[in-house]
């Protein structure tokens, strides 16, 4: 089984005007409403591809029972932590020729809601995969990821981190399977400037050095590179298309990989990029035609 975790969920309430005023009175021209987390973004695109997963994390209040209610509409098992008092955050996205975005802070997470959450990864069987994904509210403690980690090491629970600077350095002992840092964090981590593809894959090994197994770096319109677990290094191309939205590719990208997998590196690489790429090139999350369409544009062009 395949776990992911959202910690903060949230409601996006994405708000179309034709322009924006401050100090006066503002109208919709159209509103849409999507249920957002880096964890149920990757779950949600794994479900396009028919594979199962269950979405981990805490909810609160009225919105917290209308994430899980959108979660379970997509096909996909909820199994978070009720809190007892507050509400999970809605986000606010207002689209004109530019966007402005106004995050909620969401609920306080108590030591008993964490002791809940542990208790659930105490189920994880050998086989399984834990995908974490994304910053942590600030009720948590700082070494959250290290702690889960630390708990499952004793099973052979195939675990992937998707965070950056030392939310991802610390983890690194725990030799996840895969991360997946961007270029720009990449010179984040580690202070430096990274020119051009092999100053990449050398930062990239610096990390495997450190205990990641695989490392994926997407690099936006220059593509993605993996760094194997053999060492080896593969690099693939972005997808022919008109961008829309920037908004969960990165989570499409890691949900197509952890799909592709059982057909090896490569394929998981391709499946990962046109996952992404169909997230991009839509208003929302990918959808499986596109995704089909744009796989086949990888494949044809090899």
């Amino acid at each position: 089984m395949i776990y992911t975790v959202t910690f903060n969920p949230a409601i996006d309430y994405v708000v179309h005007t034709d322009e924006l005023k401050a100090d006066g009175v503002n109208r919709s021209s159209s509103e849409e409403i999507y249920i957002g987390g880096k964890g149920i973004n990757v779950s949600a695109v794994l479900a396009e591809l028919g594979v199962q997963s269950i979405v981990l994390g805490f909810t609160a209040g009225f919105t917290g029972i209308a994430i899980e209610r959108g979660v379970c509409s997509m096909g996909i098992e909820a199994d978070f932590v009720r809190l007892k008092s507050g509400n999970s955050r809605i986000n606010v996205k207002i689209k004109t020729d530019s966007e402005t975005e106004l995050n909620g802070q969401g609920p306080e997470i108590d030591e008993h809601a964490i002791d809940e959450l542990f208790a659930k990864t105490d189920r994880f069987k050998d086989g399984d995969t834990l995908i974490l994904a994304g910053s942590i509210p600030s009720s948590l403690p700082s070494d959250i990821y290290e702690r889960i980690l630390g708990r499952i090491a004793d099973r052979d629970i195939r675990t992937v981190v998707d965070a950056t600077g030392e939310l991802l350095m610390n983890v690194l002992k725990y030799r996840p399977f895969l991360i997946k840092p961007n270029n720009f964090e990449l010179e984040e981590m580690f202070g430096a400037e990274l020119k051009n593809e092999d100053d990449i894959a050398a930062y990239a090994r610096k990390l495997q050095d450190m205990g990641a197994r695989n490392v994926l770096v997407s690099m936006a319109e220059k593509g993605a590179l993996l760094l194997d677990e053999n060492g080896e290094l593969h690099k693939q191309g972005v997808c022919r298309g008109e961008v829309r939205n920037s908004v969960g590719a990165g989570d499409s990208m890691l949900a197509g990989f952890v799909a592709g997998l059982p057909q090896g590196s490569e394929y998981a690489l391709k499946l990962g990029t046109a996952c992404g790429g169909a997230t991009a090139f839509s208003d929302w999350l990918a959808r499986k035609p596109l995704i089909d369409e744009l796989m086949d544009q990888l494949m044809s062009a090899r």
